[in-house]
């Protein structure tokens, strides 16, 4: 099967498929540019899209991700990175095995095309020639077979002509010779000129032509081979990466098998765990004995609160009053509202909002250092550094993890020190190599750091005892003075936030009041002492359960009746007494109250 033999007449059809089998070539390479294009698109989207979820550094949010199931993720979006890494070598391979080969290999096939058909072309004029000159050497043979005719006839027309004369005769004889030797002649020229063409078009067609269309053919066969190895290579390329994506599959598969959902669970423990004790149960209160106004030894409060553990909500549970602790009111509440949903404890709390410093403090802060010291607390201020904002589990965990860190500070500053000094050895025993003395300030500096972490280290631990019970808790005045120490030392200004409770329990990290007051009020400590109790100026009755857990508040109970010490000054909150030791604030909303008449006239 040839095309020499089999396509002999078909020269144009066969330079319109090679065009078409080049155009098709040309076709696909376009085809694994624009696969190239969509993989590095692809690609690019993968990892913006990697990078868009990853946890931003020092934020919150990198903190969320200590879970089993986040860090799952984590490790998903690392392999997804991985795996688009993938796709740009999908993209690379395609361009440099199948592309650049492919386009250059065009080039050559265009060229040999075009020699081929520059060949064939040159043959079919040739032929095209021969053809002419024997059509030519057959027109004139033809002429002059009929010119020798024509002349013989009219020889033969005088010659029996009887009134002709014999020379014309002669002259018409002669000239019938000469017409019949010219055909001779053009008859000679014709059959070799026939016998030329039938040679050259013989070669044309069983030679040349032949040859020339198996050059074609097989150019063609080239082509369609080179293409389909190609389209194995493009096979190929997609083939090589499959175990490594496959690898990216496996490792989002054992990320996503090793989330232990019993370890998150601890982990929210360790997160939110305050160390408190749950309050115990709340004693019977008996109101058949009749209510008094004023708190007395055997008053329904007192005798309520025999007997009764200490619970803690946040409110002042000492026999002590300050002078200024009515300013030390929690954020007003919002409107009351008509329905129990609207309450704290209830479905939901309400949202308290802070009542500013500076009208809390403003019956004994006069100068204009503690007013700028209270605008910072406004602010947020920062964290102090022993974490007393935080409840005794976090302010325990923060206080190993800023341990830990000291004592790798300590670690790295000795291992620099050992370093230093056997520099400081080699260079007493090569003096070429350095002077010895010239790290002996560096050294002190080395040992000057590791004696400050030290001390710093210390004072830690003996923050972290104190949580953990190892040593006995601070006191209250020590803690005041501390305080005062505090305020007064510009390094540790910001040091004086205490624990704060939200309403709903939980913990926040913003500085409340309360180690202001503690700062200011050590001036007062002894002044007031022994400041008698307010006196009752009537009843109230908890219409709502309400947790107080911001300093200064009282926890009540539904039903529960207690006594009023200080009506509501228009801030939302009114000051209760539950019995000598335990007094607060409640929302005005949640109790219902009922003044005594001499009271509202006094």
């Amino acid at each position: 099967m040839s095309w020499g033999t089999e396509l002999w007449d078909q020269f144009d059809n066969l330079e319109k498929h090679t065009q078409w089998g080049i155009d098709i070539l040309e076709k696909y390479i376009k085809f694994v540019k624009e696969r190239t294009e969509i993989e590095l698109s692809y690609a690019k989207q993968l990892r913006n899209l990697s990078k868009k979820y990853q946890p931003k550094k020092n934020s919150k949010e990198e903190e969320e991700y200590k879970y089993t199931s986040c860090k799952a993720f984590i490790s998903t979006l690392n392999e997804m990175n991985d795996y688009a890494g993938q796709h740009e070598v999908i993209s690379e391979n395609m361009a440099s095995q199948i592309i650049v080969d492919l386009a250059r290999y065009v080039q050559e096939l265009k060229q040999e095309r075009k020699s081929n058909f520059h060949d064939g072309r040159k043959a079919q004029q040739h032929i095209e020639t021969c053809w002419k000159q024997l059509e030519s050497s057959k027109r004139r043979f033809e002429r002059d077979c009929k010119e020798a005719d024509r002349a013989q006839q009219y020889f033969e027309k005088m010659d029996a002509d009887i009134n002709v004369t014999k020379a014309d005769v002669e002259k018409a004889r002669q000239q019938a010779q000469i017409r019949h030797q010219m055909a001779e002649d053009s008859k000679a020229d014709y059959s070799s000129i026939l016998q030329k063409f039938n040679h050259e078009q013989h070669d044309y067609y069983h030679t040349h032509i032949p040859n020339i269309f198996q050059k074609i053919q097989e150019m063609e066969e080239r082509r369609i081979v080179r293409m389909g190895e190609s389209m194995k290579t493009y096979a190929e390329v997609d083939r090589q990466v499959i175990p490594i994506i496959g690898k990216c599959l496996d490792g989002i598969v054992k990320a996503a098998e090793s989330i232990d959902q019993k370890n998150d669970s601890q982990l929210v423990i360790e997160a939110y765990k305050s160390g408190f004790e749950p309050p115990g149960d709340i004693e019977f209160e008996d109101y058949t004995q009749p209510m008094k106004r004023t708190v007395s030894d055997n008053s329904l409060s007192n005798s309520r609160g025999e007997g009764k553990p200490d619970l803690k909500f946040g409110g002042k549970s000492k026999g002590k009053l300050w002078p200024f602790i009515k300013k030390n009111k929690p954020p007003p509440p919002p409107p009351a509202s008509a329905s129990p949903s609207a309450v704290p404890n209830g479905p939901q709390s309400p949202k308290q909002q802070k009542e500013p410093l500076s009208h809390r403090f403003n019956e004994f802060m006069t100068s204009k250092p503690k007013i700028h010291c209270f605008r910072s607390l406004k602010r947020g201020g920062a964290t102090p550094e022993d974490f007393s904002n935080l409840p005794p589990e976090q302010r325990r965990k923060k206080l190993q993890q800023k341990v830990d860190e000291l004592n790798k500070e300590i670690q790295k500053e000795m291992d620099q020190r050992d370093a230093i000094t056997k520099m400081k050895d080699v260079y007493l025993k090569n003096p070429q190599m350095g002077d010895p003395a010239s790290l002996d300030h560096k050294l002190a500096e080395v040992s000057q750091n590791i004696e400050k972490l030290r001390l710093e280290t210390q004072k830690f631990e003996a923050w972290l005892a104190e949580v953990e019970g190892r040593l006995p808790a601070r006191s209250e005045q020590a803690r005041r003075q501390s305080g005062l120490y505090d305020s007064q030392n510009p390094p540790t200004v910001n040091n004086c936030a205490q624990d704060r409770e939200s309403p709903d329990g939980s913990y926040t990290e913003e500085q409340t009041q309360e180690s202001e007051v503690k700062v200011l009020a050590t001036d007062f400590d002894d002044e007031f002492d022994d400041e008698e109790p307010l006196p009752a100026i009537g009843t109230c009755k908890a219409l709502y359960t309400f947790e107080g857990q911001n300093e200064g508040t009282i926890s009540v109970v539904e039903g529960e009746t207690l006594y009023v010490i200080e009506e509501d000054k228009g801030d939302g909150w009114t000051r209760i007494r539950r019995n000598e030791d335990e007094e607060g604030y409640v929302p005005t909303s949640y109790v219902e109250v009922c003044l005594d008449k001499n009271a509202k006239d006094s």
